[in-house]
């Protein structure tokens, strides 16, 4: 699937390009828990966070194998930088689904603009004359240090707290648009993986947000943009990012491993690892598992694409479990294999400053996120054996 012609191969020269200073600022990212300036200022100037962004809104408008193809290569280097453009490239589509004014107005004119968001559990927007107030606290929200405007998902309420019903009885929710600048912070992102992309908690109180400032998340309603991308959702775009945050993590352990097990004589023996018979076949297992979760990735976001480019394509609820069906066989297939590499390594694999060991927790760290959930799989055999699932999620 590497031989498909992708619409942008500049924008994916230019990420191979900034795998050396990526790598270069790997320790700092995960010592300091954010993406360092000079690292930013090289992402904007590639216009990595853009990817996904309408073209009349300044933006790249990519497609999907291209943004697949992105995302890897930047987590071979760095699985928080990867992780971060993947969450900033999803929530860019809101663009999509703006007035085009307030889009231009919050992506178009400000070639820095990012918008991250996370999920709240206990959150309001109580509906007022023109807009909402909102108040709560939103998690989750990778990248949220650099970004220039969040993201605030939260149901309908009346001002006596009587929920507000759409049109087919449930409540009404929405995303409301804030600038960062605005909100309360607070620091929560100590985890064992992903560190850098301070994926902290942001706080509003009674914060007022015009109606124009806000969203349905839903693909198939308030879509103001024509182009084909916008026929496939958000929710989408996050399961292939994060499928090649995985896969990124997992080609660059393998390679790591290969590289030292070459050479490398185990405590207590005479003979390089590579001389294993376990080892070998432990390899040989790992690889294909890597490759063929990948290559059933790309078959598939080749196959929507090619659909949803068609001129009257859509991106079907069929199409939508196949790719969360193999997004999240690739995710836990790249931790099965840098779970060989890292116990393959032995010792040395434990100790801070082996590259592996920073793999190891990326990937258990992805595994854990939402778009990992083993549970996934459940949605795509329950839709397989004829039933009706939850979509929520696919």
């Amino acid at each position: 699937m590497d031989t498909v012609q992708l619409s942008h191969p500049d924008c994916l020269a230019r990420a191979e390009a900034l795998r050396p200073l990526i790598r270069g600022l790997a320790d700092r990212i995960e010592r300091e828990r954010r993406l360092p300036v000079e690292l930013l200022d090289s992402l904007h100037e590639a216009r990595l966070f853009r990817l996904l962004l309408p073209r009349a809104q300044n933006g790249l408008e990519i497609d999907p194998l291209t943004w697949f193809h992105i995302i890897e290569t930047v987590a071979r280097e760095d699985a928080s930088t990867a992780w971060c453009l993947g969450q900033g490239g999803g929530c860019a589509m809101s663009a999509a689904y703006l007035d085009p004014a307030v889009a231009r107005r919050i992506f178009g004119e400000d070639p820095r603009t990012v918008l991250a968001w996370g999920p709240g559990p206990k959150v309001r927007a109580v509906a007022v004359e023109g807009g909402y107030r909102m108040t709560g606290t939103w998690s989750f929200a990778s990248g949220c240090r650099h970004a220039t405007w969040l993201g605030a998902h939260a149901p309908i309420v009346q001002a006596d707290g009587t929920p507000v019903l759409e049109a087919n009885g449930r409540q009404a929710e929405r995303t409301m648009l804030v600038p960062a600048s605005e909100v309360a912070w607070t620091d929560i992102w100590d985890t064992i993986g992903l560190r850098g992309t301070a994926s902290d908690a942001f706080s509003l109180n009674d914060h007022f947000v015009p109606h124009a400032h806000s969203i349905i998340r839903d693909f198939t309603r308030e879509c103001r943009e024509a182009g084909p991308l916008y026929r496939i959702s958000a929710s989408a775009m996050y399961q292939i990012a994060f499928a090649g945050v995985a896969l990124g993590i997992a080609r660059s352990a393998l390679d790591l491993f290969v590289s030292e097990a070459r050479a490398k004589v185990p405590r207590g023996d005479r003979h390089p690892i590579r001389d294993s018979q376990a080892v070998q076949s432990g390899l040989g297992r790992a690889e294909a598992g890597v490759r063929a979760g990948r290559a059933l990735l790309l078959q598939t976001v080749a196959t929507i694409w090619a659909e949803v480019t068609a001129p009257t394509g859509r991106f079907t609820i069929e199409r939508r479990i196949d790719l969360r069906m193999a997004s999240t066989h690739a995710i836990h297939a790249a931790r099965e294999g840098v779970d060989f590499a890292y116990n393959a390594m032995g010792a040395s694999a434990i100790f801070g400053s082996h590259p592996l060991e920073r793999r190891f927790r990326d990937v258990h760290t992805v595994t854990q996120q939402l778009q990992g959930r083993a549970a996934h799989f459940e949605t795509a055999g329950l839709w397989l054996m004829g039933g009706a699932p939850d979509m929520t999620f696919a």
